[in-house]
């Protein structure tokens, strides 16, 4: 999904000779540089402790290219090695729809429910057709998927998210992401999809971007 383009119609596009470049150069021996990531030219925020690398998946509730990545995503994530510490950021390129799925995100995260309702919402809007682009649509969900409806929009509604969304449109301005899914590294690089072409060889070039992290800038 575009910073610039925000139809769904365009968002599930991805131009195949962009995915050929993509297909061939990791076949000449690995992710390069401009290609398949980026480098940062001013590092980005970490809040992972000293000694673990951060990974930072941007993504919006509303991609299609990001919830047919979450399987991938959640696959990888649950194998990651001790000193890799992994987060999500929902992203917001504009207030509406994103300031909402951005609050769903960190109500869900604040209350421990990310286990049970984020897979939830992506099943919700991509394959129920349901929007859940306003405050009364995310209430009903909550409510349907037996939490308490009130105790909820309290948090959705709190300082603290409000907060956290803040930030989380400060990390993305940082990272310069213009686009999801996209993987932030370390503070120092990121990668995304339309950079590789598909979830496999993204997360490869996340892995071997790891690694570049794990040694001094």
């Amino acid at each position: 999904m575009n910073r610039r383009e925000f139809s769904l119609q365009t968002a599930a596009v991805i131009g195949s000779a962009g995915v050929l470049a993509s297909s061939q150069a990791l076949a000449q021996g690995g992710p390069i540089e401009g290609t398949h990531y980026v480098r940062l030219n001013q590092p980005a925020p970490v809040s992972a402790p000293a000694g673990k690398v951060e990974v930072v998946e941007f993504f919006w509730y509303g991609c299609p290219h990001c919830f047919h990545f979450e399987p991938f995503v959640e696959s990888w994530a649950s194998k990651l090695p001790a000193d890799v510490a992994f987060r999500r950021i929902p992203v917001a390129f504009r207030e509406k729809p994103f300031g909402v799925h951005q609050q769903l995100y960190f109500a869900i995260e604040s209350l421990g429910l990310l286990d049970t309702l984020h897979p939830r919402v992506f099943k919700a809007m991509h394959e129920e057709r349901q929007r859940l682009d306003t405050p009364e649509a995310i209430g009903d969900f909550v409510a349907k998927h037996g939490v308490d409806r009130a105790r909820f929009m309290g948090v959705f509604q709190s300082f603290a998210v409000q907060t956290k969304c803040r930030q989380a449109r400060a990390l993305t301005d940082a990272y310069r992401i213009d686009g999801v899914p996209a993987l932030g590294i370390g503070g120092r690089f990121y990668t995304s999809i339309s950079l590789n072409g598909n979830p496999t060889r993204t997360l490869a070039t996340t892995d071997f971007l790891i690694g570049r992290a794990r040694r001094p800038a």
